[in-house]
């Protein structure tokens, strides 16, 4: 049996391009965690200043339950 967690992605200032650095560093945190990758969507995702939706990812992972 295994468990989910999602990461919302994206970069903080309007017109930013995607900081590789960044989402190594996110992956290989998660990977710590014994978190493995299993999907990168690419999604419209809420949460910056002003309206509608912006660029970015989701960013899913699994590990077996009680790991």
């Amino acid at each position: 049996m295994y468990e989910y967690k999602v990461v919302t992605f994206r970069e903080s200032l309007i017109g930013d391009a995607l900081d590789s650095d960044k989402l190594e560093k996110t992956l290989n945190k998660h990977a710590e965690d014994g978190w493995r990758l299993k999907a990168i969507t690419a999604a419209d995702v809420k949460g910056r200043v002003g309206p509608g939706a912006v660029e970015g990812l989701l960013l899913t992972f699994e590990r077996p339950v009680g790991a």
